[in-house]
């Protein structure tokens, strides 16, 4: 199966802008014969939380119908992230599209400290199964702690994706966290992080695969928009595509 992780910029608040550019990265990685791709965290509308409740909808928002028909058309799967609406704070949600199948939706659940008064945390992990796979879903701060691992490999994950909003100073000791998973629990994980803004800061980059024992096999830079491809009968991966530096 061969598994895309996007290295993008967002642009800030803009959802209708950042679906656009959504779209032209599907688009790139299907002749590569990519089955599945995912974004970073929040990446429809740039990781601000003080934004999110304003920018929060829900995963039939007609804004989104587009990447549920690249997904027939493809047969390809694809993940977005988003803020979700709920009866309180929002949730930092990922949604899939899957080819003639209904929408799924994945809150994070595990709120870095930070994150507590703009957001409600989820309930319930989310897998994607696939003829050969079983991929589990994970969001920045939940995904380097080793319960929330732990339980997507209890629940059969053999692939897990990490779809991040991490800033520089952060990526050495996620690097460590995502090969001691990989090593301890021989799954398969990508990292998809964002380059731009995020936060009043900048997003670190350097998106990645790890095979089992902790292998890292790719890394994109730190700077520059990418897709990276893991293909997991190989374990080869492969940049697809390079963008100009982000600003």
């Amino acid at each position: 199966m061969k598994l895309c992780a996007v290295q993008c910029a967002s642009v800030t608040g803009d959802i209708e802008a950042n679906v656009a550019r959504h779209a032209e990265l599907v688009e790139r990685a299907a002749p590569h014969d990519a089955e599945l791709i995912f974004f970073p965290e929040l990446s429809l509308t740039g990781y601000e939380p003080p934004l999110a409740k304003g920018l929060a909808t829900h995963p039939e928002d007609p804004r989104l119908d587009v990447f549920q028909r690249l997904s027939v058309t493809h047969g390809m799967v694809i993940v977005v992230g988003l803020p979700l609406v709920t009866s309180g704070k929002p949730h930092i949600g990922m949604v899939v599209f899957q080819p003639h199948a209904g929408r799924l939706a994945y809150a994070k659940q595990r709120l870095h400290d930070d994150e507590l008064p703009y957001f409600s945390a989820g309930e319930r992990p989310l897998l994607i199964e696939t003829r050969e796979h079983r991929l589990a879903l994970a969001i920045c701060f939940e995904s380097l702690q080793p319960d929330h691992a732990a339980t997507a490999a209890s629940l059969g994950a053999d692939i897990y994706l990490a779809s991040v909003a991490k800033l520089a100073p952060g990526m050495d000791e996620a690097y460590a966290c995502y090969a001691a998973f990989a090593r301890e629990h021989a799954m398969t994980i990508l990292m998809a992080n964002c380059v731009g803004p995020c936060d009043g800061a900048f997003g670190g980059g350097r998106s990645a695969t790890w095979i089992d024992r902790g292998k890292r096999v790719n890394t994109l830079d730190a700077t520059q928009e990418g897709i990276l491809m893991l293909d997991t009968a190989s374990l080869t991966s492969t940049v697809l595509a390079l963008a100009t530096p982000a600003a």
